[in-house]
């Protein structure tokens, strides 16, 4: 158990250039992963981390890597993942298997609006985390706002466990206030870590800091409180013991501060994931025992037990699928057979590797609390695997719904295999890309998460299939919506020599208020007395659901309905499964038109950051989109607008941006939720689907 005490699994997530995977590149320095630090942008290299050309070109994370580094004795396997909400499902799935995480902050532009969404993120999967406020060094660094945002925006209790030392262009370092030492970072690449006594004109704002702390740790611990109390000395190992316990059960988040692209703050960073993070045996984690009607059990991170382990990311390669794998339980050996609880089938490991972004070395086993990559086995992302005498089903990772479409073609015929091999090796691996056949124009359409996702993924097809592809213009996914709820009665009836077809429902359709139900669709079944059989309820839902998949204003899904089966009638001879899923198809079509159906449309949550002086015009423009502006705050000369616009009216943003304010806005936008669209729109929308489908 000793080495399992060592190991720590951790992630880094941010709001997109907030210094993620330079921070990343900075710990393999450090840590002697690498011998030469690579930037992001600029040498021609590209990160570690960013391993694919697209990630070097665009200097951006597109998916996440993985890699292990030796820290202080501690084995630390770290993900880097992507800040773009359009990747969000690379750290919906890290932070699922993960134990602790870095939240990265930008000193200059605090917590943003992916900050939200990967701090939303890491609760629902109880992830504790410590947050950096890197660029330290920016002009306008101002980590005592960044630490109020955390608190205010965030709803978690920041501690400092530093103070800067100088800022902006004059940072130098950090004070420590445990161990209240002067920190300083020096050589060329920062490694020389040089501890000092605190230079006297900030003592006193050290000791005022250090008071600030502790009176927040007292909080967590009744000992360190008595001691403040009594006006005694705090021994270091105490505070240190705080706010590990306090950090790991999610009460504080510990604040660090430095500039991972200057080469300062990061040492210590290593020293508290070390010393704060949880390790495996740290963290309670259960999965339904499907031998016992689902009960909840909790695993043992104990190498002996039963295999149970979760395969949490799939990337399809020449040679075949490497799935990436978090270890709970158990020792998990090369060739060995283990079953997939969720298809009950049994499959051989053929390797398992320790990866290092894409560098892979071979492993003849791994135990618990493990991430590793194996390799012979089809599964999806989130399939539990398990020894063959447990049956146990770990909670899968949430997937939002895309938002965005495109239909694609290759532009010669005899590509047309290729692509659609393209198109099942990115389905496989991502979970938020949905690939499907327009059934009336025989079309390709790709779902995402937003343009630029799409866009990767169509520019992948290029490059690594070879496959020129025609895209077509984007398509924004809307809904459908009852709006009144309308009672139905409906028969059908169908005698066409021998047995015959006889249905019968009585019910009511009415909408789903949002409060009620986050399911799209719910069926009550309120039948009595065997007025139809029991057989045949299964088949009326069915049927209702298949009509629900295509409404009648413009062809898309319908949601936010109820359908509850009251009363009906069948005949002995001529009632049948398919009878009663006409029945309820036919009845729903119908049924809905009378409830005043309405459209929904995706709306975005778009955070725009602009020099002050282009305020203004960005304003007007999100107003002219249909955009709601919800807040506008300075930070420092820039400012950072929020809004609420739908997505149909955002297609090209990036390119209208940078010509308003002469290439110097930048923006961010993720799903927020669906809401009614305007009569007018609506009708537009709706008549140029009906133009559409005309064509055909």
């Amino acid at each position: 158990m000793k080495t399992l005490s060592n190991l720590r699994n951790i992630g880094i997530s941010a709001h997109i250039d907030s210094g993620k995977t330079t921070l990343s590149e900075r710990i393999l320095f450090y840590a002697g992963r690498i011998h030469r630090i690579n930037e992001v942008k600029g040498d021609g290299a590209g990160a570690t981390m960013d391993y694919m050309e697209l990630e070097k070109e665009r200097g951006i994370t597109i998916t996440s890597a993985a890699t292990t580094v030796e820290w202080n004795d501690k084995q630390i396997n770290l993900i880097d993942t992507p800040g773009h909400v359009d990747f969000t499902v690379e750290v919906e799935r890290s932070l699922r298997v993960l134990d602790g995480a870095i939240l990265v902050l930008c000193a200059v532009g605090g917590v943003q609006s992916q900050s939200i969404t990967v701090d939303r993120q890491m609760k629902r999967y109880q992830v504790p985390r410590l947050a950096f406020i890197n660029k330290m060094d920016r002009t306008g660094a101002n980590p005592a706002a960044v630490i109020e945002q955390l608190e205010t925006k965030l709803d978690i209790e920041a501690v400092p466990m530093q103070i800067p030392i100088g800022a902006e262009s004059n940072f130098a370092g950090v004070i420590d206030l445990i161990a209240m030492k002067a920190i300083y970072f020096d050589g060329d690449n920062g490694e020389d870590v040089r501890t000092e006594e605190i230079p006297e004109h900030l003592r006193p704002s050290a000791e005022h800091a250090r008071v600030g702390m502790l009176e927040t740790l007292s909080l967590y611990s009744d000992e360190l409180m008595e001691l403040l109390l009594d006006e005694q000395s705090v021994p270091e190992e105490m505070i240190h013991d705080v706010v590990r316990r306090a950090t790991i059960a999610q009460e504080i988040t510990p604040v660090f501060l430095g500039t991972a692209y200057r080469n300062k703050g990061v040492q210590p960073l290593l020293d508290a994931v070390c010393r704060y993070l949880p390790s495996p045996l740290d963290r309670t984690v259960t999965a339904r025992n499907l031998q016992n009607e689902g009960a909840d059990q909790v695993l043992a991170v104990d190498p002996d037990a039963p295999l149970v382990a979760m395969a949490f990311k799939i990337v399809d390669e020449p040679f075949g699928q490497v799935t990436y794998t978090r270890i709970y339980q158990g020792t998990l050996r090369k060739g060995e057979f283990y079953k997939n609880a969720r298809i009950g089938k049994t499959q051989r490991f053929s390797r398992i590797l320790r990866m290092h972004a894409n560098e892979r070395e071979d492993m003849d086993a791994a135990g618990p609390g493990e991430i590793v990559a194996v390799m012979g086995i089809d599964c999806a992302s989130g399939d539990t695997y398990c020894s063959d005498e447990v049956k146990l089903s770990l909670e899968s990772i949430y997937v939002p719904d895309p938002v965005i479409s495109l239909a694609v073609t290759a532009a010669k015929r005899q590509d047309g295999d290729k692509l659609a091999k393209a198109l099942q090796r990115f389905r496989r691996e991502d979970p938020t890309f949905h690939v499907a056949t327009d059934r009336e124009t025989n079309e390709v359409i790709i779902s995402g998460m937003g343009e630029l996702h799409l866009e990767i993924y169509t520019e992948r097809i290029k490059r690594e299939y070879k496959v020129d592809v025609v895209v077509g213009a984007p398509k924004v996914s809307y809904r459908e919506a009852p709006t009144i709820a309308v009672e139905y009665n409906y028969k059908h009836k169908k005698q066409t020599g021998g047995s015959g077809q006889y249905a019968h429902i009585r019910g009511t359709l009415s909408p789903l208020a949002r409060e009620e139900s986050t399911e799209p669709y719910i069926f009550e079944d309120n039948i009595t007395g065997g007025r139809i059989p029991a057989e045949y309820i299964p088949s009326v839902d069915k049927g209702f659901q298949a009509a629900r998949l295509k409404g009648p204003l413009g062809g898309y899904e319908i949601v936010g309905v109820k359908m509850t089966l009251d009363d009906g009638g069948y005949h002995e001879v001529d009632s049948s499964d398919l009878a009663f899923q006409i029945c309820a198809q036919d009845c729903f079509r119908e049924t809905f038109l009378k409830a005043k159906p309405v459209l929904l449309e995706p709306i975005m949550k778009v955070e725009v950051e602009v020099p002050t002086e282009f305020r203004g015009s960005v304003t007007g423009d999100l107003a002219s989109r249909r955009g709601m502006v919800t807040s506008a705050d300075l930070r420092g000369t820039d400012t950072v607008v929020v809004a609420e616009v739908p997505l149909a009216n955002m297609f090209g943003y990036s390119t209208d941006l940078r010509s308003m304010t002469q290439g110097k806005g930048t923006f961010s936008m993720e799903f927020l939720e669906y809401r009614r669209v305007p009569q007018a729109i609506q009708d537009e929308v709706v008549a140029r689907q009906k133009a559409e489908m005309a064509k055909r």
